[in-house]
Formats: C-alpha cells, sequence, structure tokens
C-alpha cells in the first residue's frame, strides 16, 4: 500500500510539474504573440512606443521605423541600447541600419549642395558601419557602404602641431574633406 501511494504522490507531483511548465509556456507564448503584433504594427507604419524592458526584436523594429523616418535623434538612444546588447545580430543589424539612415541623409543635402550638413553625417554613417563590421567582419553589406561613405568624405592623416603655429608651406599640403558623389565602379 505504501508503494501504491508513493506512485501517486509521484504521479501527482510530476503532473503539477507539467502544469506549471504548460503554463509558463503558454504565458510565454502570449507575451510573443503580444511584441508580434506590435511588431506587425510598426511594419504598417503605426508609431508605438518602446521601454528599454521590451525585448531587443522590438526595440529593433521601432529603431528601423524611426530610422526609415529620418528620425534620428528619437532612434539614437536605442541604436545604444541595442549596440551593447548581447544578442550580436540585432546589434549589427541595428548599426547597419542606423549608419543606412545617416547615409542616405548625407547623401540627399550633397545632390542639394548643402556640404556642411553632409559631413558629420557621413562620418558618423562611416563609424556605424566600422562597429557593425567589427561585430561582424563578414559582413558585405557593411563593407560596401563603407567604402561609398569612404569615397563621399576621405579621412586623411591629421598633421600634429602640438601648440606651435603652423607653417604657411605645411598649410599647402594640407588635404581638405572634399564629399563627391562616387560615380561607376572602383
Amino acid at each position: 500500500m505504501n508503494a501504491g501511494r508513493l506512485v501517486i504522490l509521484a504521479s501527482s507531483a510530476m503532473l503539477a510539474l507539467s502544469l506549471a511548465a504548460a503554463a509558463w509556456f503558454g504565458g510565454r507564448l502570449a507575451v510573443d504573440h503580444r511584441d508580434n503584433a506590435l511588431i506587425a504594427s510598426l511594419a504598417t507604419g503605426h508609431d508605438l512606443a518602446a521601454s528599454p524592458e521590451d525585448p531587443a526584436e522590438l526595440r529593433f523594429a521601432r529603431l528601423f521605423f524611426l530610422a526609415t523616418r529620418d528620425r534620428l535623434d528619437e532612434a539614437q538612444p536605442l541604436l545604444n541600447r541595442l549596440a551593447t546588447d548581447t544578442d550580436r545580430r540585432l546589434a549589427v543589424a541595428a548599426l547597419y541600419d542606423m549608419a543606412n539612415a545617416r547615409l542616405r541623409i548625407a547623401i540627399d543635402h550633397l545632390g542639394s549642395n548643402r556640404i556642411d550638413p553632409a559631413v558629420p553625417l557621413v562620418r558618423l554613417a562611416k563609424e556605424g558601419y566600422r562597429r557593425a563590421l567589427v561585430l561582424d567582419p563578414g559582413f558585405w553589406d557593411a563593407k560596401y557602404n563603407l567604402d561609398v561613405a569612404m569615397r563621399l568624405v576621405r579621412d586623411f592623416p591629421q598633421i600634429d602641431v602640438d601648440g606651435e603655429e603652423m607653417p604657411p608651406e605645411a598649410a599647402k599640403r594640407l588635404w581638405t574633406d572634399l564629399p563627391g558623389l562616387p560615380k561607376g565602379l572602383p
């Protein structure tokens, strides 16, 4: 009789554990379903706020929503958070998307012959591509876009003068940042 009770108690304990696990997974599916619905809403163009406690996928969807609408100041905190998360795949995608948004705005400025606001945007885009490549060195699209950005605004070494006045002949040897739209293949 003790063996029968022991089997019943063990079976009851297993049933209780199974029900608890099913409830936990069911709750997790409900949360995932809610997150997926919010991501789908952002994808269709409805703006929704994302908090730092939200899953990384939802924060990435909000960043993409903001970046494609040229709201980079609002997207920057999301990028900062995503770039430091443990999910490297989303960090690379966030850095790449934000760099693309900056480069797109810079090219629009250059097309309208507004060079001054374009140069810092290109430099920030290059930094984003480089950070993405540090996390994923084989990311070919980031390499290609970095090459395009490098052709728009060149990175030339700076001359260190250590507080001394620069002689006039040294000033003639300095390169300037001359943005231009690349044409054709390299």
